[in-house]
C-alpha cells in the first residue's frame, strides 16, 4: 500500500488520495515538496553555482599545466582541522597570471642530489650506508631523535639484550659519526663581525647561504603538490564581482611582482621569521636569537603545521652585551648589529631578487626565479627596530603617538622615504658617532640605524612585508588592553564570580578562579578568554563599552579566517569604525588605567594603530593568519631548546648547530629511503599521517576522539533523493548555515523541569 513519504502514514488506496493528504493545510506534510524545493535552492544560491566562464577565468579545475592542482586543502569539501572548510573546486573561478613560472630543462630532483653523495657507489649495494641495515637505521634514527644525552645512550647500549644485536656502532660518539657521513644540506658558516664599540665576548654569527635552504624548501619532494607557482585571482563566482583572499599569491601583491620580472619568471616570495628565546631554564641569561626562513608559495594547510618543517633555522644572531656607559645606546647598538648581520646573511637572496637565478623545482625542472621579501614575522617592538623607527612611532605608517587612536590609516611609510630622512640625518651627522647621529636621526622619528638591511633588497618595502601578526597584534593586545577595561568595568571580584560560574565547555578552557589574577597567560588561553568576554560583561557594564568591547571582539575573530572576501573586509572595516565610534566611553569611564592604577586620557596604543593596515594587507598579501607567530614561536621548542637541552650546557651555538644538521640529514635519510625502500615507504607514509593528525588535534581545539558527522552532507542527500527511497520521516534537514540532525531514539524521552534542573545541575532552569 501508499505511504505518506512525509508522515509514513499508510493505507491509501492510491497516490492521489497520499496527494490530497498532504494537500491539508493543517497537515503538518503541506510543506514537504516545499522544503525540497527550498533546500535544494539554498544550496545552490550559497555555492554560487551558475555562470559561464570566460577567455580570462577558468574553473579551478580548468588550470595551467604545472600546478599540479589548485585544491588549497586536502581533501574535499570537508572541514579542516582548524574548523574552516576549503573553497569548493567545482564553484569558484581563478584567473591566472599569463605566461609565469616557465619551466627549462637541467633541473635536478631532490634523489639526484641525493645520489651525487661521495658516498653513493656505496649506497649502490646497501641503500642504508654507512648503517649495516634498516634495522640498523632505525634504532641509529631514534637514538638520534629522542633527545638522549651521549651518556644515557651509553648506557642503553651497553645493556647485554642491545649488545646482542647487530649493530655498526657500540657508543653515542660512533652514532653521531655514522649520522654525519649521511648526505646533507646546506653547510653551516660561522664569521666573527668587528664592532664600533667594545663587547664582553666576540660576537660570531653562525648562518645559512640563504638562498641554499630557498633552494632545499623548493626542491622538497614533500611540498610537490602543495606549492602554488603562479600568481593568481579567485573568484566567488563566475561574474567575478567578489575577490576571494586566501594564500599569499592570491593576493595584490604577488600579482604586481610578477608583473615586474621578466616573463616566463617565477615569484618566490621568502617569509623570514625572528624572536628571541630563553634557553636556560630557570636561572642563568642565555638567549639565543633565531632567524626562520619559508616560502609563501608553499600553500597554508602545510605551510602551518610543524611537522612539514617549512620553516628553516637560517642564522643563530648574536646577542651581545655591550661595553658602554649610556644603557640606551647599548639598544642602538644591538640593532645597528642586527641590521648588519641580515646584510650579510640575506646578500644572496637580493641577488636573486634583483637579478634572478635559476633554481630546481620538486619535478627536476629548472625556473627562473626572483626572491623578494614578502613577510617578516615579528613582535611589534622588533618590528620598529627592523623598520628603523622609534619605539612610539608606527613601522608601517607615518603616524606617531598621538595619532594611534586615529580611526582612519596614515600614509604608509615606504622606504624611499626612510631612506630619503637617512640621507638628511647622514649629511648633518657622522654615522660613526653614534650618539651625535642617533640625537639627529630622532628629529625624524628613527632609532640611529644609517644602514638599513632592506635598503637594496628589490621588490621589498617595510610598510608590506612587516605584516599584521595575530598572536601579538591581536591575542596579546587583547590581554594588555582590552581584558584590563573589562575587569576595570567589571571589578576584580565580579568578574572572576562570572567567569566561575559559567558552563564547563569541551574544548575550551573554565576559569573557575576568573580570570584577573591571570599572570603570563598564552595566546590559547587569551583566545579562550575572548570566546566568553563579551557575554560576561554584558548587562554590567555600560552598554558603550560593551558595544565597543563587542565590535573590537568581532574585528579579531573576522581577521583570523582562512578565506576571506572584499565583502567580509568590508565588515571587518565597519567592525572596526565602530569601535572606533564608542570607545570615548572606555575614557570617560576611567577603564583605561596606567601606573598606580590611575586613568589614562589617551590612546597612545601602538597594537591599535596597526589594526588599521589589516584590512589593506589581507587584499595585499592574503589572509592574515598565515603569518602569526604562533607556528614560529614553537618552532623555537624543535630548533633551539631541544637542541641546546642535549647540549653540556657551555657553547650553546655551536652545539645547536650541529645537532641541527644531524637532525636535517636524518630527516633527508628518511624522505630518501621512504621513496628509494618501497617496505618502507608504507610505514614513512604512516607516520606521517599519524604526525598530521597529531598537528590537527592540537591547532583545532574542537577536534576530539570521534569522527564528525557532516550534517550538511546528509540532509542534502535526503533533498535530492526520491522520497520513496529514504526513512521517513527525515530527521536531518538544514537551513541556509545550520544542520539539524533529530535523534530518532532519544536517551530520555520524557522528564520534568525539576528532573532535568536536577540531572543537568540548572537551579534557575
Amino acid at each position: 500500500m501508499p505511504r505518506c513519504p512525509s508522515c509514513g502514514k499508510g493505507g491509501f488506496p492510491d497516490h492521489e488520495a497520499i496527494a490530497r493528504h498532504m494537500s491539508q493545510p493543517k497537515s503538518g506534510c503541506s510543506t514537504w515538496f516545499d522544503d525540497l524545493v527550498r533546500i535544494r535552492e539554498d544550496m545552490l544560491n550559497n555555492r554560487n553555482h551558475d555562470g559561464s566562464t570566460d577567455p580570462c577565468t577558468a574553473s579551478i579545475d580548468e588550470q595551467p599545466s604545472g600546478r599540479d592542482g589548485y585544491d588549497p586543502w586536502i581533501g574535499g569539501d570537508q572541514e579542516m582541522s582548524d574548523g574552516t572548510r576549503e573553497e569548493n573546486p567545482d564553484f569558484s573561478f581563478i584567473e591566472y597570471f599569463p605566461g609565469a613560472m616557465q619551466t627549462y630543462k637541467g633541473g635536478s630532483t631532490f634523489i639526484n642530489k641525493f645520489d651525487v653523495d661521495e658516498f653513493g657507489q656505496q649506497r649502490s649495494s646497501n641503500i642504508y650506508y654507512p648503517f649495516a641495515s634498516r634495522g640498523d637505521w632505525e634504532l641509529g634514527s631514534w637514538l638520534l631523535r629522542s633527545g638522549l644525552s651521549m651518556g644515557a645512550i651509553d648506557v642503553f647500549l651497553s645493556l647485554d639484550l642491545v649488545r646482542k644485536l647487530p649493530l655498526s656502532f657500540c657508543t653515542a660518539k660512533e652514532l653521531r659519526g655514522r649520522a654525519e657521513l649521511l648526505p646533507g644540506g646546506p653547510r653551516w658558516k660561522v664569521q666573527e663581525l668587528c664592532t664600533s664599540h667594545p663587547t664582553k665576548r666576540p660576537v660570531l654569527l653562525y648562518w645559512h647561504d640563504s638562498l641554499e635552504l630557498v633552494q632545499s624548501l623548493l626542491n622538497n619532494p614533500g611540498f610537490r603538490n602543495a606549492m602554488d607557482l603562479s600568481p593568481f585571482h579567485l573568484y566567488d563566482s563566475a561574474e567575478c564581482l567578489y575577490h576571494v583572499y586566501m594564500e599569499w599569491m592570491s593576493g595584490e601583491d604577488a600579482w604586481s611582482m610578477q608583473s615586474q620580472i621578466p616573463a616566463g619568471a617565477t615569484l618566490l616570495g621568502t617569509i623570514l621569521s625572528s624572536d628571541k628565546t630563553n634557553i636556560s631554564v630557570l636561572m642563568g641569561d642565555r638567549v639565543a636569537h633565531p632567524l626562520l626562513i619559508s616560502l609563501a608559495n608553499i600553500k597554508m594547510a602545510t605551510r602551518l603545521k610543524l611537522s612539514s618543517h617549512a620553516f628553516l633555522l637560517t642564522a643563530l644572531l648574536p646577542v651581545p652585551k655591550f661595553v658602554h656607559k649610556n644603557k640606551h645606546m647599548k639598544g642602538v647598538l644591538e640593532a645597528h648589529l642586527i641590521h648588519q648581520c641580515l646584510d650579510i646573511m640575506l646578500e644572496p637572496l637580493k641577488q636573486a631578487a634583483k637579478l634572478g637565478v635559476m633554481l630546481s623545482d620538486p619535478w627536476g625542472y629548472s625556473r627562473y626565479c626572483f626572491t623578494p621579501i614578502t613577510s617578516y614575522i615579528v613582535n611589534t617592538p622588533e618590528a620598529a627596530m627592523l623598520a628603523v623607527v622609534g619605539g612610539k612611532t608606527s613601522p608601517i605608517t607615518m603616524a606617531t603617538y598621538k595619532q594611534f587612536g586615529d580611526n582612519f590609516q596614515h600614509e604608509p611609510r615606504t622606504s624611499s622615504t626612510t631612506l630619503a630622512q637617512l640621507a638628511v640625518v647622514s649629511s648633518t651627522a657622522d654615522p660613526n658617532d653614534i650618539e651625535v647621529y642617533f640625537h639627529e636621526a630622532q628629529k625624524f622619528h628613527l632609532n640611529g640605524v644609517d644602514k638599513p638591511f632592506w635598503h637594496d633588497i628589490a621588490l621589498s618595502c617595510p610598510s608590506k612585508f612587516l605584516t599584521p601578526e595575530v598572536l601579538h597584534h591581536i591575542h596579546k593586545q587583547f590581554g594588555d588592553h582590552d581584558a584590563k577595561w573589562c575587569i576595570n568595568a567589571l571589578g576584580p571580584a565580579e568578574i572572576d564570580f562570572r567567569f566561575s560560574v559559567l558552563q564547563p565547555i569541551m574544548g575550551f578552557r573554565h576559569f573557575k578562579e576568573g580570570i584577573s589574577t591571570l599572570k603570563q597567560v598564552t595566546g590559547r588561553t587569551l583566545r579562550d578568554i575572548q570566546c566568553f568576554i563579551v557575554g560576561v560583561i554584558a548587562g554590567c557594564a555600560p552598554c558603550d563599552v560593551v558595544i565597543a568591547v563587542r565590535a573590537l571582539m568581532d574585528f579579531c575573530y573576522r581577521i583570523q579566517a582562512y578565506r576571506i572576501t572584499d565583502g567580509d573586509i568590508e565588515v571587518i572595516v565597519s567592525a572596526l569604525c565602530e569601535f572606533h565610534s564608542h570607545k570615548h566611553s572606555i575614557l570617560n569611564t576611567g577603564l583605561c588605567r596606567g601606573k598606580a592604577n590611575k586613568p589614562i586620557d589617551n590612546w597612545y596604543i601602538p597594537k591599535l594603530e596597526l589594526m588599521q593596515s589589516v584590512a589593506p594587507s589581507i587584499r595585499r598579501v592574503g589572509v592574515s593568519i598565515q603569518w602569526s607567530a604562533d607556528l614560529t614561536e614553537h618552532a623555537h621548542i624543535e630548533q633551539i631548546k631541544d637542541p641546546a637541552r642535549s647540549s653540556n650546557n657551555n657553547n650553546y651555538n655551536p652545539q645547536i648547530c650541529r645537532q641541527l644538521d644531524r637532525l636535517e640529514r636524518c630527516r633527508n635519510f628518511d624522505l630518501a629511503m621512504s621513496i628509494k625502500d618501497p617496505a618502507l615507504r608504507r610505514d614513512v607514509v604512516t607516520a606521517t599521517t599519524d604526525d598530521r593528525e597529531s598537528d590537527d588535534e592540537q591547532s583545532n581545539p574542537h577536534a576530539g576522539s570521534q569522527t564528525m558527522t557532516d550534517y550538511f552532507v546528509h540532509s542534502c542527500h535526503l533533498a535530492l533523493s526520491s522520497p520513496d527511497t529514504i526513512p521517513l520521516p527525515r530527521r536531518s534537514f538544514s537551513v541556509g548555515p545550520v544542520a539539524f540532525n533529530l535523534a530518532y531514539s532519544p536517551n530520555i524521552r520524557r522528564i520534568s523541569v525539576d528532573q532535568a534542573a536536577e540531572e543537568f545541575s540548572l537551579p534557575d532552569l
